[in-house]
């Protein structure tokens, strides 16, 4: 089957990717003009060269992960042109991707629960509407501090990765599959190219689920700390309705409806996030007063 190309490269500027460029190669000659300023004899000096390489260290690190993702786009692009399985026809069962950003998790969050989608199949030959439920699950990434992992509690099996029909990717056992002896949970990761990095990749999702397993422990314990659920998954829980007829999104635990289908299945969420981060800070401050 064809695959439709998706032309999502973060686009830059010339001029501003050509300041990038020299903002990242000024930094080195930053860092050594802060190291050679002795603090004791001028410390406003050292306050502003330190300032300076604060804020042109962020830049930098921004740019550098910009480069990173749009190279990985790239070679997702490349994938997905050679793909030939025609098994991944009827979409996709489950996605699991991880978005890294200061404070997202508290914007995000409110993505979870059961979306709902109504729109006309290009199969549908009367034209009628067909709605389906797509359900989201938002989890923080547990860092080390989050949650102890004792190694000992580990079984990690490496096997040859494979793709469609099990024939093998590539002749180096460099996916893994780690276990939790205590749990049972199970994570398998074959997407990385050498050993290593399926490992972390393994871990931080394992990290991830633990983390909600006692998540939920705790909330079951302590009602007064309730978090959002996905939900059943049936249309009665839905959060969200995305209806491609009348261009239409609405959140109905807000009553907010945007006529922006397209903006919004692009990722202009703004509007949402912040409603929604508005009324559960409305919701917090009246149950303080209560």
């Amino acid at each position: 089957m064809e695959f439709l190309k998706i032309q999502v490269r973060w686009k830059l500027d010339k001029s501003l990717h050509e300041k990038l460029i020299t903002i990242e190669a000024s930094l080195p000659e930053i860092e050594k003009q802060l190291s050679e300023i002795d603090i004791s004899r001028d410390q406003k000096a050292y306050a502003e060269m330190a300032k300076k390489h604060s804020d042109v260290s962020t830049i930098v690190e921004l740019f550098v992960e910009w480069k990173d993702i749009n190279l990985e786009i790239a070679d997702a692009e490349e994938l997905l042109q050679s793909e030939s399985d025609e098994e991944n026809m009827g979409g996709y069962s489950k996605i699991i991707f991880a978005i890294k950003s200061k404070g997202v998790y508290s914007k995000l969050k409110f993505e979870a629960g059961a979306h709902r989608v109504q729109r006309v199949p290009k199969t549908e030959s009367q034209g009628r509407v067909h709605t389906s439920i797509a359900t989201v699950a938002v989890l923080p990434e547990a860092e080390d501090v989050d949650i102890n992992i004792d190694q000992n509690d580990l079984k990690v099996d490496v096997y040859r990765s494979s793709g469609p029909g099990g024939q093998s990717v590539n002749t180096t056992d460099s996916a893994v599959r780690i276990t939790h002896i205590p749990t049972g949970l199970v994570v398998s990761c074959q997407d990385e190219k050498s050993q290593l990095q399926n490992k972390e990749k393994a871990m931080r999702i394992l990290r991830a689920r633990l983390l909600k397993a006692e998540q939920e422990k705790a909330a079951a314990e302590r009602a007064k700390d309730r978090k959002e659920q996905v939900g059943s998954g049936e249309r009665s829980d839905k959060i969200r309705t995305y209806n491609y007829k009348d261009n239409r999104v609405s959140d109905h635990r807000i009553n907010l409806t945007l006529k922006k289908l397209d903006q919004v299945l692009d990722g202009d969420l703004d509007e949402f996030v912040d409603a929604l981060v508005s009324d559960n800070e409305a919701s917090r401050l009246a149950n303080l007063d209560e």
